[in-house]
């Protein structure tokens, strides 16, 4: 509006302020509308700034949860190890000939004379017995002999006056027939007594107890004054022997190694007490089937021992000829236990584990032999958590060339 319009429209002219009039209305509204303007635009600017860092904070979240659920894992390749090595079993040493020493007569211990441990020859002398029935008996019986040699020689006799005396036809040939049936019993009579003698000589002389083979006392199971009963059914043994040198090795072979081995191998037997030391054997006789509750062939390995340096009833490891045929190699820790048998997690070029039922061949402790459900150039994970299944995506972080993983 002019001021011609305000006096038209009786409103007073507008007034100055010190001499100067005020600014336009347009102007200050262009104000206005700029401090609007400015005010969206940083309202705007805020609002943009706010979406901005809740985008970026929710992908780094995501992000970092996805880092969070990917797996690492550490891979080995298996080794191929070729056949031809051997393959440690576990047996038992025992004596060449071993056997436990019974008495064959009753009576009472009067001395023994070898204790455990003592090294005896054949035929040594090891214990007496006192046997005072036996000596009753022997003495009644060479009694009875003799009764009957006596009776012998008059049925003899008898007989001979009876043939001459039939020769002149002075006796019947029936009397003449039961005088040689009389001596005849007699001297089966005989026989029986002297039979009877020699078994009760038998029996006395087993009151000398001997060592029946060289060797070594293992057990004393009897004292002075003890009563022993003949036989081995109730009764304890006396003593027990083994012959140490040469020993006997018992091996009990997995069937997959059966066909491996033969009379005359040689084999390398160790014990654990003795580092260090190698003692060499050669295997003399094999089984001939398969123990059917544990599906192997019991082996005999013949074992020189002329220090005694090895004692029967020791365990020890022997060396056999292993399996014929390549096997696979993978560290202990790779095995999984699962409710449907042994599995090794194997990695693909995609990084997804798929879970492989496996045949052990063998187990070596630390590592072990695959007989199948892997190839040579599969990617196999160590130390694999329990929950890992077929189906999850790892990542590989430190890629290992073959099976010796660390535990």
């Amino acid at each position: 509006m002019t001021e011609k319009t305000h006096a038209s429209l009786a409103i007073p002219a507008r007034e100055t302020e010190g001499g100067h009039a005020l600014p336009p209305r347009n102007r200050e509204w262009k104000r206005a509308k700029i401090a609007i303007w400015i005010v969206l635009a940083l309202l705007a600017v805020g609002a943009l700034r706010t979406v901005i860092a809740n985008v970026l904070q929710s992908r780094s979240v995501a992000e970092t949860t996805k880092q969070n659920a990917t797996q690492y894992v550490n891979v080995v390749s298996p080794t191929q190890t070729e056949g031809g090595g051997n393959t440690l079993l576990p047996g038992t040493l025992r004596g060449f000939v071993e056997s436990p020493i019974y008495a064959r007569s009753t009576g009472y211990l009067l001395h023994w004379y070898a204790d455990i441990g003592t090294r005896v020859k054949q035929g040594q002398l090891l214990a007496d017995l006192d046997t005072p029935e036996i000596d009753q008996e022997l003495a009644q019986s060479l009694a009875q002999r003799a009764q009957t040699s006596s009776s012998l020689g008059l049925a003899k006799s008898s007989m001979e006056r009876w043939q001459q005396l039939r020769q002149r036809d002075a006796v019947s040939q029936q009397e003449l027939d039961e005088r040689t049936s009389t001596y005849t019993q007699d001297l089966a009579n005989l026989a029986a007594a002297d039979a009877n003698v020699k078994r009760l000589q038998q029996l006395e002389s087993f009151k000398r107890i001997v060592a029946p083979f060289s060797g070594v006392v293992t057990q004393r199971n009897v004292d002075v004054g003890d009563l022993i009963d003949a036989g081995s059914g109730t009764s304890r043994a006396l003593f027990a022997l083994a012959q140490s040198d040469p020993l006997r090795v018992y091996v009990q072979l997995p069937q997959a190694y059966a066909q491996n081995v033969s009379v005359g191998q040689n084999v390398v037997v160790t014990q654990a007490e003795l580092p260090g030391q190698q003692f060499h054997g050669t295997i003399t006789h094999i089984s001939g089937a398969i123990d059917v509750p544990t599906r192997s062939l019991q082996v005999e390995v013949t074992l020189p021992n002329p220090d005694n340096k090895l004692r029967p009833g020791a365990y020890v490891q022997v060396a056999v000829p292993a399996a014929a045929h390549a096997q696979l190699t993978v560290p202990g820790n790779a095995l999984l236990f699962r409710a449907e048998g042994p599995r090794l997690a194997v990695v693909d070029a995609n990084g997804n584990v798929a879970l492989h039922k496996v045949v052990i061949a063998q187990d070596l402790g630390q590592s072990l032999e695959i007989e199948s459900g892997i190839e040579a150039n599969d990617k196999i994970i160590i130390n694999p958590s329990d929950s890992i299944a077929d189906g999850d995506h790892v990542r590989i972080t430190q890629p290992q060339k073959n099976g010796k993983g660390a535990s």
